[in-house]
């Protein structure tokens, strides 16, 4: 063996082996859409004497990770995005309504003398006087009211706070307060003023206020004296509280005071039983998917078919290992992401394969016999080298889309955008290192020499030998082409203006919720039972296996429970299996960025075709894009489905495959006019096209085997994914012949490329190395390929 082959053999064993080892050490980090529980993204405000700015925000992210670790939730998670984005997750919550009321509060927390009792609330309505005072509601005497003097102290001097039983008078829950520092000393101040009025009078009671409502205005007892005040720097605040409330006013006594206010922009919950179940069947989307794909390349490429499924499953071997190393979080649209990317290494190897099998045929048809078996070596070496330039531009193109969703979206379809990143690059190493060295392996042996047939690259595939027969003359009826993607264009922008886009409450803001019910219940009948309930103008329809989805403007935490009440008197047991609210203007953020990914999309994928290919080849690319993209859109409107985040991931994901088969077209024609320039690009363009259709018809049927998979197994929360991903993907196998390479040569207008000096290089991955049937030369007509 070379010392080339045995150097990226010890790469590819280092690699696998830290793969098993992280894999075996270390599980995965799963999202709150595949474990269950509450995300509550909270945006924080200015206040009159505070801006919300990162510092502020990282200060009452402090605050609030005390409040949530008081709440006792398992393995909680907060983190700050941007200057003022604060995201709580909370696994295994699934009632969002106490941790949104204990979280979100400003807990402001402050002790006042009562100076006197009234019937009436006063002119200041409980707002501060200029001297501090304020009056407030008695919560010991409906009706009535305390006059309050200026805070004595506040919660920033409370050193603990601890829910406890009153074990003496057995009255119930109570908070036990523990001051630090001066804030004792205030707390002794403050009660001995007031055990100096009278026993009975409103002023011997002091008052403890939280948010702007007196929790608790106790008296002090007579045997505390006047001006000396209850010492040891405790208290308790009483008020008939159950275990729940007392717990949870704890946590918001101990956690302080937020420095700047908060509300809540987003809030998704996703029940327990529905994670798991997406685990399962996208786990056996993925199997399924991947033995497809697997027994269909072993069909065509036989030998080398059956290496590259190996790689295969090492490649997702190798993709868990980095997704578990780097700490990545993996979501829903992440794990379709995931599975997603298997097509980009069953795209690599169909890449490297179809040169190979052009290489070895094109020298036996040179010979006119058929290459000897020691000679398979040289054509699959070349195979890799000359693939090795279309696998990087369409794997680039690709990750371009991923980076802008890792950028640009938000939750669960950020770990898409991570996933697909990491599948793109794995596939790359799967595909030119592993598969290379399976494959050099395999040929270097005794038996497989004796049998060269085995390898799969010594006869036509199907499609190759049905083209070469026919020998079309693709590119000569381009106009007819570019009218028919005109024609389909206007039918997608005809359904975006008559049907419209439904946008999901990501773009739109609102609420959406979806119910289970224990037993079948009639939409109508749902429909009726929520407008009784006060919401007639929800939008309520079937989901899934009979569930109930409803789709409201805003919608309270209560007004949420008051819905899942009135479908429980018709459906029995009820069951939220997924709850998302998105405040109005994270909506209108949600949908600029989306149209500004998408326009970053097109701009970054020109930019990068013109720098690689001439400017006409790029605008001819990126018009077919925009073709297909437009026609995904187009198709989603007919059909009425939702247009949301997770549509956002397929649409860039399109972009990205899109110009990925483009990209392979494209290669061959840069690599052909190098080689001779002077010859006419519309016959260059068209046996670009014959040359690598049958890898376009390969990878399809691999990425499609797998979305299939997807659309069928996935569940509801894959199958408008999996659909528009099945569109793309045919849409955009079709645009690389009919529109992409029309629109170049349209652009090119015949002319030949400008002179270039070809590469003599064998391993330049531009193609200047020329195999036995390129130095032939013009001599055999250009659309007789083998």
């Amino acid at each position: 063996m070379s010392r080339a082959p045995m150097w990226r053999a010890i790469v590819a064993l280092g690699v696998i082996a830290a793969s098993l080892f992280f894999a075996l050490t270390q599980s995965a980090r799963l999202g709150l859409d595949l474990r269950g529980g509450t995300q509550i993204v909270l945006e924080t405000k200015d206040s009159p004497v505070v801006e919300a700015d990162a510092e502020s925000t990282q200060r009452a992210l402090e605050v609030l990770r005390q409040r949530v670790d008081a709440l006792g939730v398992s393995e909680p998670s907060l983190y700050r995005s941007g200057q003022q984005r604060i995201f709580v997750e909370l696994p295994g919550v699934q009632d969002p309504r106490e941790a949104a009321e204990v979280i979100g509060r400003t807990a402001q927390l402050t002790v006042h003398p009562v100076w006197g009792a009234t019937d009436q609330q006063g002119a200041d309505k409980g707002k501060p006087a200029k001297d501090g005072s304020r009056t407030l509601a008695d919560p010991d005497q409906k009706g009535a009211f305390l006059k309050l003097g200026p805070a004595a102290l506040t919660g920033e001097g409370v050193k603990d706070a601890e829910a406890v039983l009153d074990q003496q008078t057995m009255s119930g829950w109570m908070v036990d307060l523990t001051f630090r520092g001066q804030a004792g000393k205030d707390w002794a101040r403050v009660t001995g003023a007031a055990a100096c009025a009278p026993q009975g009078a409103p002023e011997r009671r002091v008052a403890i206020v939280l948010d702007g409502k007196v929790l608790s205005a106790p008296g002090v007892t007579a045997d505390v004296a006047c001006e000396v005040g209850i010492s040891g720097g405790s208290t308790q605040i009483t008020g008939g509280f159950d275990r729940e409330e007392a717990r949870d006013l704890a946590a918001l006594v101990k956690g302080g005071a937020l420095p700047v206010p908060v509300q809540v922009v987003e809030q998704r919950t996703v029940g327990p039983t529905l994670g798991a179940d997406a685990i399962a069947a996208s786990t056996q989307a993925a199997i399924i998917g991947l033995a497809l794909t697997g027994l269909f390349i072993l069909v065509v490429y036989r030998l080398l078919g059956a290496l590259a499924t190996i790689a295969l499953a090492l490649y997702g071997l190798i993709s868990y290992a980095v997704l578990v190393a780097l700490g990545a979080t993996l979501t829903l649209p992440g794990l379709a992401g995931f599975v997603l990317a298997i097509g980009m290494a069953v795209d690599a190897n169909v890449l490297v394969f179809e040169r190979a099998r052009e290489e070895y045929l094109g020298a036996r048809a040179l010979k006119s016999a058929p290459v000897a078996a020691a000679h398979l070596d040289k054509p699959l070496r070349t195979g890799f080298n000359k693939a090795w330039s279309a696998v990087v531009d369409s794997n680039v193109t690709t990750l371009l889309a991923a980076g802008l969703l890792f950028f640009f979206a938000t939750g669960p379809v950020k770990g898409f955008g991570v996933t697909l990143s990491i599948g793109v690059l794995v596939s790359m190493i799967s595909a030119l290192v592993i598969t290379r060295v399976l494959a050099d392996f395999a040929i270097r042996r005794r038996f497989v020499r004796g049998r060269p047939g085995l390898t799969g690259i010594t006869s036509h595939g199907r499609v190759r030998a049905w083209l070469a027969r026919r020998e079309p003359r693709l590119v000569r009826h381009r106009r007819r082409w570019l009218g028919v993607s005109a024609l389909l264009i206007v039918v997608a922008v005809a359904g975006i203006g008559l049907r419209g886009l439904e946008f999901g409450v990501e773009f739109t803001g609102g609420r959406l919720v979806e119910y289970s019910t224990s037993r079948p219940v009639d939409v109508d009948a749902a429909r009726t039972a929520v407008a009784d309930a006060g919401f007639p103008r929800a939008v309520v329809q079937e989901s899934g296996d009979g569930d109930i989805s409803v789709r409201t403007g805003e919608l309270s935490n209560d007004q949420q429970h008051t819905i899942k009440a009135a479908l429980a008197k018709e459906g029995g047991e009820v069951t939220v299996e997924r709850d998302e609210l998105i405040g109005p203007s994270l909506g209108d953020e949600l949908r600029q960025k989306a149209l500004i990914a998408l326009g970053i999309a097109v701009a970054t994928q020109l930019i990068y075709l013109s720098v690689r290919f001439r400017w006409t080849f790029a605008a001819a690319a990126v018009s077919a894009m925009v073709h297909d993209v437009l026609l995904v859109v187009g198709l989603f409107a007919w059909l009425g489905k939702p247009v949301d985040s997770v549509f956002l991931a397929a649409l860039l994901t399109v972009i990205g495959y899109s110009v990925n088969d483009t990209v392979v077209v494209f290669d061959r024609v840069r690599e052909a006019r190098r080689r001779d320039p002077s010859t006419d690009l519309e016959t260059t363009a068209n046996k670009a096209v014959i040359q690598t259709l049958p890898r376009t018809v390969n990878t399809g049927m691999g990425a499609l085997f797998i979305l299939a998979a997807l659309a069928v197994l996935g569940g509801d929360s894959l199958a408008d994914f999996s659909v528009a991903l099945i569109a793309g993907v045919v849409i955009g196998m079709a645009s690389t012949v009919f529109t992409a390479v029309p629109i170049a040569v349209q652009l090119e207008g015949g002319r030949p490329a400008p002179p270039v000096r070809p590469k003599r290089s064998e391993d330049s991955g531009d193609g200047g190395a020329r195999s036995p049937l390129e130095r032939r030369g013009r001599a055999r007509d250009s659309g007789a390929v083998v």
